[in-house]
C-alpha cells in the first residue's frame, strides 16, 4: 500500500479512548519493539510525542514502518489496531506536547506537566500515517 487511507469516520470512535497507545516499530536488528505513547487522533491520524533522543527515534529513521493499538484494556473489550508509517515531525512537536497534556492530564500546572513541559524544546512528535486499520468489539461475543 503506497497512499494512506482516507479518514474513515466510522472508526473515530475508537481514536477517541483516552489510553496511551501501543506503537511498536521494527529494531535495526530485526525485531519488534513496543512501547505505550500518549495519544491524540487529528486528521486521519495518529499523533505522539517523545524526547529526541529517545530510542523509538532511531528506529523510525532506520525504518518507519509501524503498527500501533488502542483498546479500552477492560470488559466490553473494543479497539482498534492497524500498521502504517511514521514521520518525524519537529515542526508541530510542542503544539503536540501541549494538546498530550492536555488530553491526558488536564492541567498544565500539574507537577507532571511542569516536567514534561520544561523539557519542550527536546521534543518531536511522531506522525503515525495509518494504511490498514482493524476496529473490534468484543460486547456481542461477550453477552452470548
Amino acid at each position: 500500500m503506497s497512499q494512506a487511507m482516507e479518514q474513515n469516520n466510522e472508526y473515530d470512535e475508537y481514536f477517541q479512548i483516552v489510553t496511551p497507545v501501543r506503537f511498536s516499530t521494527i529494531t535495526p536488528t530485526g525485531f519488534p519493539s513496543i512501547i505505550s505513547l500518549w495519544y491524540l487522533y487529528k486528521n486521519g491520524r495518529i499523533y505522539c510525542a517523545t524526547q529526541k533522543n529517545a530510542k523509538v527515534v532511531s528506529y523510525i529513521k532506520n525504518d518507519n514502518k509501524c503498527a500501533f493499538e488502542i483498546t479500552t484494556g477492560e470488559a466490553p473489550y473494543k479497539g482498534i489496531r492497524g500498521h502504517g508509517t511514521v514521520n518525524l515531525r519537529e515542526d508541530i512537536a510542542i503544539e503536540i506536547l501541549e494538546s498530550l497534556i492536555d488530553r491526558f492530564v488536564g492541567d498544565r500546572e500539574a507537577k507532571l506537566s511542569k516536567y514534561l513541559l520544561k523539557r519542550k524544546d527536546h521534543e518531536i512528535a511522531l506522525e503515525i500515517i495509518p494504511l490498514k486499520l482493524f476496529p473490534w468489539d468484543y460486547l456481542a461475543w461477550i453477552q452470548t
